[in-house]
């Protein structure tokens, strides 16, 4: 009589399954049915934002339904992550995930809303850019190794600045100052525009940010480039040097963009996301409107931006525990 009803629980949970599995596809064939909704943690501007217009743009017209922006910067884009971690987990809540979004868990601990690896499904890492490293037009510094030599002579006397505590032009300095034994001022700013307009006035001497943002700056000639932090030479820069090859072996930030969904999200439903967004990634207009800013299309599984998530928390963690961060 045990055994019977072993086997009947048994069929019953198969079934169970098997249905669960069934009604998750037709759900995933079926959407969306409504407007989507992609949340920039960042105000309007940069490329977070390129990335969610262009990408929903598309999307729209792939599913024939509104794909709508949602801006909702605050909290060091803790504020938007913390709406999408607390969606419901049905395809229609879409979160954009660059780089910084890895080193608030140690920037913030236990403070943080929601846990950045279980509270989330990965579901594309879809571009990939560098930050460059550019100083004041007038600062008596052409190189690398120059500006190592002066930040040296000078300690804590030079000004950099930052999009703020834990952005990825942040870390890019830490731990550039934690590789070279050098020191230098932070002075973090709200968002790229504003920092960069300080360098142009003299106010830092400085700054690492996402080609794309400085771009139009560096070809008028306003800034210096001396470098860029990934592992081969910018197409847009050829003849500016890697941080590492300019004396810094090892140095390496690669400053990625991804998008994620609430935890809890059938898989099916990631699968045809996934699939529809890199369709959109590998158009040509579109490599080539990214490649143009200096950021190359990756368009990964969620499975591969997944295994990225987990690897950046833990390096970027230990830069901000070694380099002794706080929220500023």
């Amino acid at each position: 009589m045990r055994a019977n009803l072993k086997r009947r629980l048994t069929i019953f949970c198969a079934a169970s399954a098997l249905g669960m599995t069934l009604a998750a596809n037709v759900f995933a064939q079926e959407f969306p049915e409504k407007p989507v909704r992609i949340v920039v943690p960042y105000p309007p501007g940069g490329f977070n934002d390129t990335l969610a217009r262009v990408v929903g743009d598309r999307l729209s017209k792939i599913w024939n339904q509104a794909v709508l922006v949602d801006n909702r910067p605050g909290g060091n884009t803790t504020l938007g992550n913390n709406l999408v971690a607390k969606a419901l987990p049905d395809g229609y809540t879409v979160l954009i995930t660059p780089l910084p979004f890895s080193a608030l868990p140690g920037l913030y601990g236990a403070q943080l809303p929601y846990d950045a690896l279980k509270d989330f499904s990965p579901l594309v890492l879809a571009a990939n850019t560098q930050n460059v490293l550019t100083v004041r037009s007038d600062l008596p510094v052409n190189n690398v190794k120059e500006l190592i030599d002066y930040a040296r002579k000078n300690p804590g006397k030079l000004n950099y600045g930052s999009t703020g505590s834990g952005s990825s032009n942040h870390l890019s300095m830490e731990l550039f100052m934690r590789m070279t034994d050098t020191k230098m001022t932070h002075i973090p700013y709200k968002g790229s525009a504003p920092a960069t307009l300080a360098m142009l006035s003299g106010e830092i001497d400085a700054l690492y940010d996402n080609i794309p943002n400085v771009l139009p700056q560096l070809k008028a000639g306003k800034m210096k480039a001396i470098a860029v932090t990934g592992t081969q030479r910018s197409v847009l820069f050829p003849s500016v040097p890697t941080v590492a090859e300019s004396g810094v072996p090892g140095y390496e930030v690669n400053v990625w963009f991804g998008m994620q969904l609430p935890a809890g999200t059938p898989k099916p439903l990631v699968e045809r996301m996934n699939r529809d967004i890199v369709r959109v990634l590998k158009e040509p207009e579109v490599i080539k409107k990214f490649r143009d800013q200096g950021v190359e299309v990756i368009a990964s599984t969620p499975a591969a931006f997944s295994q990225l998530l987990q690897s950046e928390v833990v390096k970027w963690t230990q830069v901000i525990r070694d380099a002794n961060i706080k929220v500023e």
